[in-house]
């Protein structure tokens, strides 16, 4: 069976909290087509507000991202991986793993906040939105609904 997995990275500062920049982050794509990759890589697309919130794609090896997969009777296993314990918002209690058949796909969220440690800089936001699809799809399944979505976003003040 064909994994397809796609992991948006969305980061921004507080400049992009509110107002237009706010805007153009709220209206940066959850999902892009996909390009033709090897089996043992995922579509890795970046946008960051000093770019503006262009996307920057990359292929990247599956062991480079965020998740757990793994294939048990027919069926994918995925659970995101939280970035960092530091992190904000707390997730003491997360969503169980996700379990898909052949043709469906999950679209899981998380988001996180981030100061630094001397309090030197200001604090910086990411939303990872990742895309995992099981068995064949075509190169626009992320463009359209997912049979499951999670989301796992909670307040970053």
């Amino acid at each position: 069976m064909g994994i397809t997995v796609q992991w948006i990275r969305t980061s921004w500062t507080k400049q992009s909290r509110g107002g237009a920049a706010a805007a153009r982050r709220n209206a940066a794509p959850v999902g892009f087509t996909v390009p033709y990759l090897p089996p043992s890589f995922a579509h890795v697309v970046r946008m960051h507000e000093r770019d503006g919130f262009e996307p920057h794609g990359v292929a990247e090896h599956l062991g480079e991202v965020d998740v757990q997969l793994r294939e048990d009777d027919g069926r994918l296993r995925v659970l995101p991986q939280v970035q960092s314990l530091f992190a904000i918002p707390p997730r003491p209690r997360r969503p169980p793993a996700v379990r898909l058949a052949s043709g469906q796909w999950v679209r899981w969220q998380l988001n996180y906040r981030f100061s630094s440690a001397a309090g030197v800089r200001d604090w910086s936001y990411w939303l990872d939105t990742f895309n995992i699809a099981h068995g064949p799809v075509d190169a626009d399944v992320f463009l359209s609904e997912p049979t499951v979505h999670v989301d796992e976003q909670g307040p970053l003040r």
